[in-house]
């Protein structure tokens, strides 16, 4: 009689013991994970998918009328009507902060499903990155519109839009593995997540154009800022629909430079805590 193969389940450390082939493997439970938080989050209420226009759309609004109207900031970009300018900063930060958001406080909420059954636990952390992808692409529709009203057509910088959208997949996939590790072991991470976004927000460009940290500090403190990756991400996609204007090339190099770091070191921290996670959570 032919004895069933025994299969050992150990734990690894660091980002060597990653197994890209058994991610891979489970990419079906990704999918219906991802499935599951976009349909789950808006299935019972009254305005739907909606609320991915509602939220950014106030942003710009208030942005606008605080930035734009009564404090004065011009955008760097010549043609470019500040609420568009906003609007090209808000939705990539919306995505950003929402996908951190959850994917910092994902692995406390999953903790019933991955202490009972086994499965590559950086699927979790993952989720909500690929699912605000959903409302990225849905918040976009504010930018068609605001781009109709005001008339104003992107230039051929529209062929790079892809790259500064990948910076910001990184940096959220990145500070997620860190956060989501931090967050089991350390739960003052989750709280201390609610009041950094919104200073990670006022520091990013989003209200006022990078430039202007180089008018203000010099050269090497604007080098310094782009180390934070949302600087480039706000930068290259705000670029990309500009007409006369090249690409923030070096603030793109600096920033997806820090978020690889930020990436690699963050698979690393959660694979060497992963051993823990089912003891801790």
């Amino acid at each position: 009689m032919q004895k069933e193969p025994v299969v050992i389940i150990e734990p690894g450390s660091g980002i060597g013991s990653m197994n890209l082939k058994e991610v891979w493997r489970y990419k079906d439970l990704l999918y219906y994970m991802v499935l599951r938080d976009v349909t789950v989050l808006y299935k019972q209420t009254v305005l739907g998918f909606a609320w991915a226009i509602i939220n950014p759309l106030f942003q710009v609004l208030i942005f606008s009328l605080v930035f734009g109207t009564l404090a004065g900031v011009k955008p760097d970009i010549s043609g470019m009507p500040y609420p568009v300018f906003s609007a090209l900063a808000v939705i990539p930060w919306t995505y950003f902060s929402n996908s951190l958001n959850l994917a910092g406080s994902s692995l406390i909420s999953a903790s019933a499903i991955f202490t009972k059954v086994y499965f590559p636990r950086i699927i979790i952390p993952l989720t909500p990155v690929f699912s605000k992808l959903v409302d990225f692409a849905i918040s976009s529709l504010i930018l068609a519109g605001m781009m109709a009203w005001f008339k104003y057509q992107p230039g051929h910088n529209i062929v790079f839009v892809l790259i500064p959208v990948l910076l910001v997949v990184l940096s959220s996939a990145g500070l997620g593995f860190w956060i989501s590790s931090l967050s089991v072991q350390y739960r003052d991470f989750k709280f201390a997540l609610s009041f950094m976004l919104p200073i990670l927000m006022y520091v990013a460009p989003v209200a006022f154009p990078a430039t202007l940290v180089l008018e203000k500090l010099g050269n090497t403190a604007f080098h310094l800022y782009a180390l934070y990756p949302m600087v480039g991400a706000i930068e290259g996609f705000r670029t990309s629909f500009a007409v006369g204007k090249e690409m923030p090339w070096n603030l793109i190099a600096i920033s997806s430079a820090s978020a690889l770091v930020i990436f690699i070191s963050g698979i690393w921290y959660f694979k060497k805590m992963e051993r823990h996670f089912a003891d801790l959570a």
